[in-house]
C-alpha cells in the first residue's frame, strides 16, 4: 500500500504525461475507463513485463524462501486442467498465504514493482500479489485483455491500493490480498479507482 499523497502524485503525474488517443468505456465501482494504449508513464510496469520471466537460482542453493518460486511453478502445473473458476479461487487463496512487505523495508525505496521472483524471494505489498497473481493466471491460459490491475484508494482506510481484476462469466472479479474470497466488484463500494494496467494498455477512471 501507499499514502494517499504518493497516489495523488502518481495521480498528476499520470494526467500531464502524453498519451494515445483514448476511448471511453464503462468498467468498474461506478467509474468510467478511458482507454489508452501507450505504455510509457509507467517505467516499473514495463521493466516488469520485460524481466518477469526471470528464474532465480536453483531450490536448495542456502537463499532465504529459494523453493518458494519451484513450489509456484508446481501450483502452475497443478491447475492447468482445473476449471476456472477454482483457478480463481486457488490462484487467490495460496498467493495470498506471503507475507505483507513494505517496499522500503524491501527494497530501502518507497515503490518497487516485484516480478515473481522476487516477490517469492522478499515477499512485496499490494501491487506485487496483483502482477504475481497476473502472471500466475496467464501461465495457466487467462487472456491478457480480461486482466487489469488496477490502482486505487481505499477510502474506508484512506490508503492507496491495488488490486487484480479478472472478467469471467461476464462479471469482474477482484482478487485482493486484504480479501480471502474472490469477489463481484460490484459487492465492493469502497474502493476509487484511479488506473489499470495490463500488458496491452492502460486505463484512467472518472466517475461515471
Amino acid at each position: 500500500m501507499k499514502t494517499l499523497l504518493r497516489t495523488s502524485l502518481v495521480l498528476g503525474c499520470l494526467i500531464s504525461s502524453p498519451t494515445a488517443a483514448f476511448s471511453e468505456s464503462p468498467d468498474i465501482f461506478g467509474f468510467k475507463a478511458y482507454t489508452h494504449t501507450d505504455l510509457k508513464p509507467f517505467p516499473k510496469w514495463r521493466k516488469v513485463l520485460n524481466t518477469y520471466k526471470n528464474e532465480p537460482g536453483p531450490c536448495g542453493n542456502g537463499q532465504l524462501n529459494a523453493c518458494a518460486y519451484d513450489k509456484w511453478k508446481e501450483l502452475i502445473d497443478q491447475l492447468k486442467d482445473e476449471p476456472k473458476k477454482y483457478q480463481l479461487t486457488k490462484v487467490n487463496s495460496y498467493l495470498n498465504l506471503y507475507r505483507y512487505v513494505l517496499d522500503p523495508i524491501n527494497w530501502g525505496i518507497k515503490d518497487y514493482w516485484e516480478i515473481p521472483k522476487e516477490f517469492f524471494a522478499k515477499f512485496g505489498d499490494c501491487e506485487d500479489y496483483a502482477i504475481v497473481k497476473y502472471f500466475t493466471l496467464r501461465a495457466l491460459g487467462w487472456d491478457a485483455d480480461d486482466m487489469k490491475i488496477v490502482v486505487l484508494q481505499d477510502m474506508n482506510l484512506r490508503i492507496a491500493h491495488a488490486i487484480l481484476t479478472v472478467k469471467f462469466e461476464e462479471k469482474k472479479m477482484v482478487l485482493d490480498n486484504q480479501i480471502g474470497l474472490v469477489i463481484d466488484a460490484k459487492r465492493i463500494r469502497h474502493y476509487r479507482p484511479i488506473y489499470a494496467l495490463n500488458e496491452n494498455g492502460w486505463w484512467r477512471y472518472k466517475p461515471s
